[in-house]
């Protein structure tokens, strides 16, 4: 073990404290015994609760015990206990960018990203959720004699499965507006990273959020994540497209929504007028954050091949400046892979694609000198669609060059794929920029910037087409999908049928004149 492994291992031992985990664990159910790891160094984190089939019903009893007087409290009070959580999260994110350095292996600014999105969210939805999810009134079937009112009921209790590569935003970041709907939420963290996730949700019940209103089931997720869909009344689930795949099925069995976002093959356009420095920059942020395990990370450059070559030096040179390492701090530009199982697919990615005539720019090796699952930023040229590097999701820290010689081989080869997740464009024309990205079939779209500027603009809807999924997160898509909406309409002194002496023949003659009328008046 080397220096800097050695001091994590000591600090994973003064932070992940018995006493700590008991507190996380309190109220979780589960008689049986799992575990979580550190990347860092391969060594165990913690020994955790693992729920049974039966426990897992039992989480979701108490859940729906709890949720009536949840949803009983006033949209505005909901909103004050995410606000506190707010505050919470900021003053003590020490706390939790510890935690998920010591899950994920990710650097303390990869980590810090998670704690800005939760924080972003926490505000939005404790701000705007009062008014999206008050009454509103509508135009009736005949104006003023027609009342119509739109209430929103939450559904119940949510089922949320959460993976391991961001385990603070994509488990409280999401919980955040189901239970700002008024709903209770019953959660399965991944294993290896449930101890951010219990974190969370201790800070929530801080914040003022009653018992059980959230509570967390963890296990195994082909055994578990199914009990979760059987039970809930919505269900959202990040992951691979396979998987959510499944997910979906089980939910239209049962005639619930879903909300899935999955997987992606991104890419990054940068046409000849674009800034190569800042390109660069970018580039590397958005293919090499949280080394490349990031659903919205870019695994695919297209450059213009009249400034490639100029790119590909500023950008190689950027790469090969990267600091990798483990630390509890900053100064570390890329940290780890999570797991033996996220080496292995990036290490078959890049010797495949080698075996097969593709060119490494610059890395291409496994680091076990820095950690058991380190592995090199690293640049690819000369892909083809022979490779398996060209169409699967890496979700690693490899991305591939190609080289186009117009705008439409560019939008072309951008969308050539089953996914439709996020992009990139780069360029000095603004106007330019815009028109290419609403040729590109993706859920979102950032301009000079890799992914960070959509997602981070919590007030707009951020999801994928294609086998990236279905709904949106964010904005107010990502709040009112945790909601039913109801219609309830009053009808006043005359009712929509034939009355006051008119026969049928009469009463849809006026009918009809009335709906000219109304055309006419420009009513809609």
């Amino acid at each position: 073990m080397t220096t800097a492994q050695s001091d994590v291992s000591e600090a994973a031992a003064r932070i992940v404290t018995p006493a700590l985990v008991e507190s996380l664990t309190a109220g979780v159910v589960g008689g049986g015994r799992t575990a979580c790891h550190c990347p860092f160094t391969g060594e165990r984190l913690a020994e955790l609760p693992e729920a049974s089939l039966d426990e897992v019903a039992d989480a979701f009893r108490r859940a729906r015990a709890a949720q009536p007087a949840w949803a009983a409290r006033s949209v505005r009070e909901r909103a004050r206990v995410a606000l506190r959580f707010h505050d919470l999260l900021l003053r003590r994110q020490s706390e939790v960018l510890d935690l998920v350095q010591l899950e994920t292996g990710k650097s303390r600014l990869a980590a810090h990203e998670e704690v800005q999105a939760v924080a972003m969210a926490a505000r939005h939805y404790g701000r705007t959720a009062p008014g999206r999810l008050g009454e509103r009134r509508h135009l009736g079937a005949i104006p003023l004699l027609t009342q119509v009112r739109e209430v929103r009921h939450p559904h119940g209790v949510v089922g949320h499965i959460a993976p391991w590569n961001y385990p603070l935003e994509l488990t409280a970041g999401d919980v955040l507006p189901a239970l700002l709907a008024g709903n209770a939420v019953v959660m399965k963290p991944d294993t290896e990273t449930a101890l951010t996730a219990l974190w969370a949700r201790r800070l929530m019940g801080e914040a003022g959020l009653p018992e059980d209103v959230w509570t967390v089931v963890l296990g195994e997720g082909p055994v578990v994540g199914p009990a979760v869909v059987e039970h809930a009344d919505y269900v959202t689930f990040t992951g691979s497209t396979r998987t959510g795949r499944e997910v979906a099925q089980r939910a239209a069995a049962r005639l619930i929504g879903a909300s899935l976002e999955l997987g992606g093959k991104n890419a990054l356009l940068v046409l000849r007028d674009a800034d190569l420095d800042r390109a660069a920059e970018g580039a590397v942020r958005a293919a090499f954050s949280s080394s490349g395990q990031l659903c919205v990370s870019v695994e695919r450059l297209l450059v213009d091949a009249s400034v490639a070559d100029d790119f590909l030096a500023r950008f190689v040179a950027r790469v090969e400046a990267m600091r990798l390492g483990p630390a509890l701090d900053y100064g570390t530009d890329m940290g780890s892979l999570c797991s033996a199982a996220q080496l292995a697919t990036v290490a078959t990615h890049v010797e495949d694609a080698v075996a097969r005539g593709a060119r490494v720019l610059t890395g291409g090796r496994h680091r076990p000198d820095l950690g058991p699952f380190f592995h090199e930023p690293t640049v690819l040229e000369g892909v083809t669609p022979a490779m398996r590097v060209c169409a699967e999701e890496t979700f690693g820290p490899v991305v591939s060059v190609y080289r186009f010689t117009d705008e439409d081989e560019a939008v072309a080869r951008a969308n050539d794929t089953s996914f439709g997740l996020n992009a990139s464009v780069w360029s000095r024309d603004s106007r330019r920029a815009g028109r290419i990205a609403r040729r590109l079939r993706t859920g979102t779209v950032n301009i000079n910037e890799g992914y960070a500027a959509a997602y981070g603009s919590v007030g707009s809807p951020m999801g994928g087409m294609g086998d990236s999924g279905l709904g949106r997160r964010h904005g107010a898509d990502g709040l009112l999908k945790y909601t039913e909406p109801q219609t309830v309409a009053r009808q006043r002194l005359l009712p929509l049928a034939p009355s006051h002496g008119l026969d049928d023949r009469r009463y849809a003659a006026l009918i009809s004149r009335s709906l000219r009328a109304l055309k006419s008046l420009g009513v809609r």
